[in-house]
């Protein structure tokens, strides 16, 4: 069955995104990555400021951190009621139309359907920090606290709100080395996979 729905999940410097990206033009399909803050926000009611600072953000752990994190009624957290509005938002764009998602745990979010590709991308160390120094302008020991704080928050986002590990190969259809197979062969892989 062909994949209508494509999720990149990535570590931060593997090109993930880029990739995504590019695959979303080849395919002639609809990319989403910082374009759904917008909607969060909407359906959320906060800020896209807001969001975009705090959506990967850790959630809070622990009694203290409970009693400070600001929480409605119902108990749930700023946090959760981000993650929920994200959740509908990604349910409601693959019921819309083929599209790649990048990250926002999408691959956990839409684990039911059988037309979704999920994707992760990882990098060497190496190849990951000259590629940060480089986009971001940084020294090598800035691009390595950077990826390490990034990918950091991305785990523990996702460990938090869904039931797997995040990295974990069994959570993927596809996991794939950008450092080893490059942008362009990493592109072709998954598109050849979206057809399959």
């Amino acid at each position: 069955m062909a994949k209508r729905i494509i999720t990149i999940s990535r570590e931060f410097g593997s090109g993930g995104r880029f990739i995504g990206e590019e695959v979303a033009k080849k395919l002639g399909i609809v990319y989403y990555d910082k374009s759904i803050i917008n909607e969060i926000a909407e359906k959320s009611g906060l800020a896209p400021e807001y969001i975009q600072e705090n959506a990967e953000l850790s959630p809070k752990k622990g009694i203290f951190a409970y009693a400070l994190v600001g929480r409605d009624i119902t108990g749930r957290s700023v946090g959760d009621m981000v993650y929920e509005a994200q959740r509908k938002i990604i349910l409601d764009l693959a019921e819309r139309e083929p599209c790649v998602i990048i990250g926002r745990n999408a691959d956990y979010i839409l684990k039911d359907r059988n037309d979704v590709l999920n994707v992760f991308i990882h990098g060497d160390m190496p190849e990951k920090i000259q590629r940060i120094s480089r986009l971001y302008h940084v020294s090598e020991q800035k691009a390595v606290k950077m990826m390490a704080d990034t990918d950091k928050r991305r785990m523990t986002n996702y460990n938090f709100y869904t039931e797997q590990k995040w990295g974990r190969t069994s959570n993927y259809t596809l996991c794939l080395n950008s450092s080893q197979l490059g942008y362009d062969r990493c592109e072709k892989i998954i598109m050849e996979c979206s057809n399959s």
